[in-house]
């Protein structure tokens, strides 16, 4: 097979930062979960992954469809084929061949299973795919695994880690933070310096599907978790971002303040690029069988295709937009002079209160103008 390369406009388009601008009319990212069969059992699974498809998922021929109506946004976003476990999915390749066709950045997320072959990296490469990612959750076998309810998963990921980068195909790992590793992001960031990845995705927990509340780590411990992340982020050659954690952003800005950098705009010089995506902001969300929503982690059914367009729902649907008015957010969150770029993990807000725009729940930061306020405001997260 050939492998499809990504167009001089692709290229340039991909390469141009995103602007809070873009988000009024464009996601970033897209995350379309093919399918919600899995033959992992993760601890905390946000799909509820089971081992066999749902009868309701969408075709193969409405997934094209899918991918045509993402191809009509101003800004094409990078697609990212989730689940469950996409590689299940017999057209997965069809799939990424059929996005790179029509302009979109395609990247895929598979559980570290013995469908993840060395020919199927390969085809994957071929079909067009822009980045591989897989889970590593822990810096040895017996935490990992404990994460995976699977023996040699650990082994596994590393396997395809390996396929993967002898292929030349980028390479992304996603962590979950939660308190059976998170005493291991040094430990696990140690471990990803032997292998040459593009990107460490850490993610910390959002107590939805197989995801329990107490599985959380505290706020205090945010702090802790972020201190590490950004050590490393000046030790390691490949970059690291937070995902559900947009305080990281906060804690980036005041760490380098608090160190005398020079400020440029809302961002100190040395901090990376902040363009403030969160749950609904330059994030959307399409389930298996075509539900929309801010994000997986925040599961707010907003339309469903076939029936209604995602340009149309991230573009109009009430809650996206409320979501993307930082104007619209409550407690300590609403005072916060952070609100624009970092506003909180909506989809933890909404786990732990029943409201998408409450303060969030585990960030121990209180602005000046909260502390002003009312001890209600403060005590209000």
């Amino acid at each position: 097979m050939v492998a499809h390369k990504p167009s001089a406009a692709q290229l340039a388009a991909l390469n141009r930062p995103y602007t809070a601008n873009d988000f009024s009319h464009s996601p970033m990212v897209v995350f379309y979960e093919v399918t919600r069969a899995c033959n992992l059992k993760c601890v905390h699974c946000r799909a509820e992954a089971q081992p066999h498809a749902h009868p309701r998922e969408l075709r193969p021929d409405q997934s094209l469809e899918l991918l045509d109506e993402l191809a009509r946004f101003a800004r094409p976003p990078l697609v990212v084929l989730t689940g469950g476990d996409p590689i299940k999915r017999a057209d997965i390749f069809d799939i990424i061949s059929h996005g790179v066709k029509r302009g979109l950045t395609m990247a895929l997320t598979p559980s570290a299973t013995r469908l993840v072959t060395r020919s199927a990296v390969e085809h994957l490469h071929a079909a067009g795919l822009h980045r591989l990612a897989v889970s590593l959750d822990g810096a040895d076998a017996a935490t990992h695994d404990s994460f995976r309810q699977v023996p040699g998963s650990f082994q596994r990921t590393l396997e395809i880690i390996g396929d993967a980068i002898a292929c030349g195909l980028p390479m992304q790992i996603n962590t979950t933070i939660t308190r059976l590793n998170y005493s291991q992001i040094d430990a696990m960031a140690e471990l990803l310096a032997n292998y040459p990845i593009k990107l460490w995705s850490v993610f910390f927990l959002v107590p939805t599907g197989r995801g329990l509340a107490e599985q959380r780590i505290s706020a205090e411990q945010y702090e802790l978790a972020f201190e590490r992340l950004a050590r490393q982020m000046q030790r390691r050659s490949f970059g690291i971002k937070t995902t559900e954690a947009p305080h990281f952003r906060r804690y980036l800005i005041e760490r380098a303040r608090h160190s005398g950098a020079p400020s440029s705009g809302d961002a100190p010089a040395g901090v990376p690029g902040i363009v403030g995506t969160n749950d609904g902001r330059g994030v959307m969300f399409i389930s298996h069988i075509g539900e929309m929503y801010p994000s997986g982690f925040l599961p707010i059914n907003c339309g469903t295709f076939p029936n209604q367009s995602p340009v149309d729902i991230y573009q109009h649907a009430p809650l996206f937009r409320e979501l993307r008015n930082s104007d619209m957010l409550k407690g300590k969150c609403g005072f916060c002079q952070y609100k624009g770029i970092c506003g909180g993990s909506r989809a933890r807000a909404y786990a732990l209160t029943g409201d998408p725009l409450a303060s969030e729940p585990d960030c121990i930061y209180v602005s000046p103008q909260a502390a002003d306020t009312s001890l209600e405001v403060v005590s209000s997260c």
